[in-house]
């Protein structure tokens, strides 16, 4: 495989240095991408340099991992209009410990020779006096190398204007690679586009501080047909941490993919074989509805960060609310865990226990309907319906379902028999097309709602 090629049929490839191919096609290279420990997770922004380095270890490369535990307490201003706030030593250090064990799902760094390698460079700063970094490191590029680079020019430019700490983050990520390039023979480093000038600061020092010889390759930053930015929704950054982003909402954010980006990402964001994504585009345009490329790629995505378990949940979640495939008793064998997770995407409404005594008493569903609450923090509650008066209009109108099973004026309540663990009851709920809750009978709300929320955190 060469590496080169693969990037650019997939459209990823952006810049690449002179000689940089013919490095590549030798032998294996050691070659490293910085990834920046802000948040205790990656997000969807992170893919596209991820699989740039599942590319380059399946070419028989060997990649290095950087977390940026030194860079992370200083900034990087390349594709900012502000400097960020800085981070303490301690959440960057929880950080790392969650950015390591995602990256661990990609690469495999127990195959050989070229097997992946995690290094932090906080561990060769922790030490490096401010005197012996100007001495060692700052004398070596001159003042006006730095102010050329663009992610400088148009920060001085701006109204905000630059800190010195901002201004000599290039020098410490280009002592990065000339610490990797002198101590692991790491002689390429990629990146996305915008880290161009950062990337090419560390080959300078390498060449005048080493007197040796480094490479640079970058690749596409990912961008979205209409112009909006890639990997967020309003809902705010799509992650790959499941108790950020619920399985279900990854799996949906690649789902609603559009069309053109559809074609872009299924080359980007998956494995596929050039002859598969080709067989797939073949597909969708001749039948664009049934979105041939956002199903193979959603799937193909959710189990490489997920898992195919988490996937099989979702495949539930979709045919049970959006078709007849799976009934409501098709769920009674799952357990707890799997059944909240299958609807984990649903608002969850309550019953307190000692609310529904007239609900049994009676028999009554307009009883039962008029019981399902929703609870805030602050103990707050809002019903599902309005009124009484309301859920009988909509059932007259055949718009109330329980447990997928249309309501009829005239039917009790112990009609619809609940899905039974740990001596909770759950109901689901439609009002209308666009409403649904999970209704659980238990007896004390607030206590429930705190084991729920304990059991979807503690997702394999």
């Amino acid at each position: 495989m060469n590496f080169v090629e693969e990037l650019r049929w997939r459209g990823m490839l952006h810049d690449i240095m002179p000689g940089t191919e013919d490095l590549l096609n030798k032998g294996m290279v050691s070659g490293y991408i910085g990834f920046d420990p802000t948040a205790d997770s990656l997000h969807v922004g992170s893919l596209a340099q991820i699989m740039t380095m599942i590319h380059f270890q399946r070419a028989g490369h060997k990649p290095f991992a950087l977390v940026g535990g030194a860079t992370g307490m200083v900034g990087d201003p390349s594709g900012k209009s502000a400097e960020r706030n800085l981070l303490s030593e301690e959440v960057l250090q929880h950080n790392l410990q969650g950015i390591k064990s995602q990256l661990e799902k990609f690469m495999d760094f127990d195959c050989g020779a070229n097997s992946a390698q995690m290094v932090n460079n906080y561990d060769w700063f922790k030490d490096f006096t401010f005197l012996d970094f100007i001495r060692e490191v700052g004398k070596h590029i001159t003042v006006n190398y730095m102010m050329a680079k663009d992610s400088v020019k148009k920060r001085l430019d701006g109204e905000t204007g630059m800190s010195f700490t901002e201004f000599t983050y290039q020098l410490v990520q280009g002592y990065d690679f000339y610490y990797l390039w002198k101590n692991h023979n790491c002689i390429l480093q990629m990146g996305g586009s915008d880290q161009w000038g950062n990337i090419v600061t560390g080959t300078e020092l390498v060449r005048r501080k080493g007197a040796g010889e480094a490479f640079a390759l970058t690749t596409q930053l990912i961008k979205k047909s209409d112009g909006t930015k890639f990997g967020k929704t309003e809902g705010g950054n799509i992650w790959l941490d499941a108790e950020k982003t619920s399985p279900y909402k990854f799996y949906q954010f690649w789902l609603n993919t559009s069309d053109e980006d559809a074609r872009a990402y299924i080359r980007i964001f998956t494995l596929f074989e050039k002859e598969v994504i080709e067989s797939l585009e073949a597909e969708q345009n001749a039948a664009p509805h049934l979105r041939v490329l956002q199903k193979a790629l959603a799937k193909d995505i959710t189990i490489r960060v997920h898992g195919e378990a988490a996937l099989k949940l979702i495949e539930i979640t979709v045919d049970f609310t959006f078709s007849n495939k799976f009934q409501w008793e098709d769920l009674f064998n799952y357990s707890e865990k799997e059944f909240l997770l299958i609807f984990q995407s649903t608002t969850t409404f309550f019953i307190a226990s000692h609310s529904f005594i007239n609900v049994i008493v009676e028999d009554n569903i307009l009883n039962f309907l008029a019981e399902i609450r929703r609870f805030d923090e602050d103990g707050n509650s809002k019903g599902l319906f309005e009124s009484k008066t309301e859920a009988k209009k909509l059932i007259l109108n055949g718009g109330v379902y329980i447990n997928k099973s249309k309501v009829l004026i005239d039917q009790r309540f112990s009609d619809f028999k609940p899905f039974e663990k740990n001596n909770n009851k759950y109901f689901f709920v439609q009002k209308g097309k666009k409403n649904s809750a999970l209704v659980v009978l238990c007896d004390n709300v607030s206590l429930e709602m705190n084991r729920l929320k304990s059991i979807l955190e503690l997702q394999d």
